[in-house]
């Protein structure tokens, strides 16, 4: 009887053994888990941080990998520190979504380099020799030029039906800086809503700042005042769609539909899904692939998306409008900044090189990109570098760069 008394006394602290080494197991792979850092300009508040941070949360449960967001930070020191931070916590990815972030992030990066760090709109990847840095965007200008079609479509309803004259079809836009990633965004935005309503016109106002939603309601309202007859923005307040909808003005957003600020007078929205982008990098960063220096998402990768259209402001015709142009873009047969479709001081665009930030040989200050009859946008660099004043945009502050 003591034998198996004995026996089983063993056969019980082997089985302990056993589960406590299975126990300790399951905790190393706890912490063996790969995690993800994102540092945001702000929170939730900001439809821009909104989007950046719902894309983090989705790829990084698609992934299984864990998730850790900051936000609140600004474009200073508390950038470095973030990132170094994370970099701390076993983050073997960390991404930053602000262009003033760039400068924090690459000296993280050179000071890491285990670590794979990117960077949303910036400019430097392509010359900072730095095997881990990289900059990602989208090709979110062919997203604003189908916002655009969408703003020809009401302009040309509003004419029709005799609430404005042709000649009164003028836009206004609430842009954040007159940097080239806003440039681009309105003229985009301006070439689709041309391409149907001819007589379309715009005038630009710039906030001198992201997020301030008194200045960007205040910036709506004064270009309301001025005669525009529909709004659109590059700023990431509520501000102008409250005001639009205070006054009855149509307007289309940037970053997520704003219908529930603008039930009466919100029409569609453009934004970037940066979903496919952080599933490609995380994945790539845990397998220890090349992550691309430069990426560049497109509607064909599902990076450039409209939001759905509001029936009750979009005029009749705009959802197949809106799908047919897409079509076109998408096979190449149109290019946003196809030179015959605007001019610049009354002339043709007919050569432009590219900015001369650097000697890297793929886009330097020699570097052509006006040429087959368009501008190529994004094609050299993912960040947008078209920064052109075309006719029928007036600029009414330059402040802000």
């Amino acid at each position: 009887m003591k034998r198996i008394i004995a026996m089983l006394l063993v056969v019980m602290l082997v089985c302990g053994a056993l589960a406590a080494c299975g126990g300790s197991s399951d905790k190393k792979d706890d912490d063996k888990k790969f995690k993800a850092g994102f540092i945001m300009l702000h929170d939730e508040n900001s439809t821009y941080d909104k989007n950046f941070i719902d894309a983090a949360k989705k790829a990084c449960e698609n992934l299984g990998v864990e998730c850790i967001i900051k936000t609140g930070i600004d474009e200073s020191d508390a950038c470095y520190k973030e990132a170094v931070n994370m970099v701390d916590e076993g983050c073997g990815f960390v991404f930053a979504d602000s262009f003033g972030h760039e400068n924090f992030m690459i000296q993280a990066a050179k000071e890491y380099p285990e670590v794979q760090f990117a960077h949303a709109t910036g400019t430097q990847a392509h010359t900072a020799g730095l095997d881990n840095f990289h900059n990602a965007f989208a090709s979110i200008y062919e997203g604003r030029y189908l916002a655009g079609v969408a703003a020809g479509m009401k302009l040309n309803e509003m004419i029709e039906s005799g609430k404005i004259k042709a000649e009164e079809a003028k836009i206004g836009y609430v842009g954040a800086f007159t940097y080239a990633e806003v440039i681009s965004g309105y003229t985009s935005f301006f070439l689709g809503a041309r391409s149907i309503c001819e007589s379309a016109t715009m005038e630009v106002t710039f906030t001198g700042s992201w997020y301030d939603q008194d200045a960007e309601k205040e910036a709506a309202t004064s270009l309301i005042q001025k005669g525009c007859v529909l709004i659109s923005q590059h700023a990431d307040s509520m501000g102008a769609p409250t005001a639009c909808e205070d006054a009855g003005v149509p307007n289309i957003s940037y970053n997520g539909s704003t219908k529930d600020a603008g039930p009466n007078t919100f029409i569609v929205s453009s934004k970037i899904d940066w979903t496919p982008y952080f599933e490609y990098a995380i994945k790539a960063a845990m397998d220890g692939e090349k992550i691309d220096t430069d990426w560049t998402g497109t509607l064909k990768t599902g990076s450039v998306v409209l939001s759905e259209i509001n029936d009750t402001a979009a005029a009749k015709g705009t959802a197949e409008k809106i799908e047919e142009v897409k079509a076109k873009l998408e096979s190449g047969e149109l290019h946003v900044y196809d030179t015959a479709t605007f001019t610049v001081e009354g002339k043709a665009l007919d050569e432009k090189f590219a900015p001369g930030e650097g000697t890297d040989a793929n886009f330097d200050k020699n570097t052509k990109i006006v040429y087959d009859g368009y501008f190529h946008e994004s094609e050299y660099r993912s960040a947008p570098y078209f920064d052109v004043t075309i006719d029928g945009i007036t600029l009414l502050n330059t402040n802000f760069g």
